[in-house]
């Protein structure tokens, strides 16, 4: 069997990825092609690492200094299940606030990430997305305030944030840290807009 040759070394940056990828896409299983670029591939291989982690195997034929081969071959028809983090080690002991972890694929379907509030912050009044978001106390402490009350929140709740609702939230003395899950938004196209 032929191995495809892709060489991207005349191909302008901007289309690189998406044209080794939309080929990548196109084979089959256990099918390959060679990547000849005039530079190390690294940040490519990390972004299929990221996107498509266990789906192919990189192999370095050559390795420059004016040509870089790779030969890169489809083992799954998509991205394997894996493990991304022990959210408990990421949300524990963490001394910084704000996002600590975030979903990074490029082809995925929700949004995650995970948020860290110090002692007593807080987040105020808001109403949220037009989405439902899935949200896991996952250390600390704290309090979810809704348009009729407030509930504690302790580590392993798992709250359900309806679409549009009014909330707020505030961290107790040890802090709160907690995972959010949601569709994932598209992404925001942009087009001539036509007049009738």
């Amino acid at each position: 069997m032929t191995t495809d040759v892709i060489d991207v070394r005349q191909v302008p940056k901007p289309q690189r990825h998406p044209l080794i990828f939309a080929r990548f896409s196109g084979l089959a299983i256990g099918e390959a092609f060679v990547l000849v670029n005039s530079h190390d591939p690294r940040h490519l291989r990390a972004e299929f690492e990221r996107d498509l982690p266990g789906s192919f195997t990189w192999e370095y034929l050559e390795k420059g200094p004016s040509a870089w081969r790779v030969r890169i071959v489809k083992c799954s028809a998509t991205a394997v299940p894996s493990v991304l983090c022990n959210m408990y080690a990421v949300g524990r002991d963490e001394p910084a606030a704000g996002s600590l972890w975030k979903l990074e694929m490029g082809e995925r379907q929700l949004d995650a990430t995970i948020i860290r509030m110090r002692a007593e912050d807080r987040i105020a009044a808001h109403l949220g997305p037009d989405l439902d978001v899935l949200m896991f106390v996952v250390a600390g402490a704290g309090e979810l305030i809704t348009s009729i009350g407030s509930t504690s929140l302790q580590p392993g709740d798992l709250v359900w944030l309806p679409r549009g609702s009014e909330r707020s939230f505030r961290a107790g003395s040890p802090g709160l840290s907690y995972l959010t899950v949601h569709p994932r938004r598209p992404a925001l196209q942009i087009g001539a807009s036509g007049t009738s």
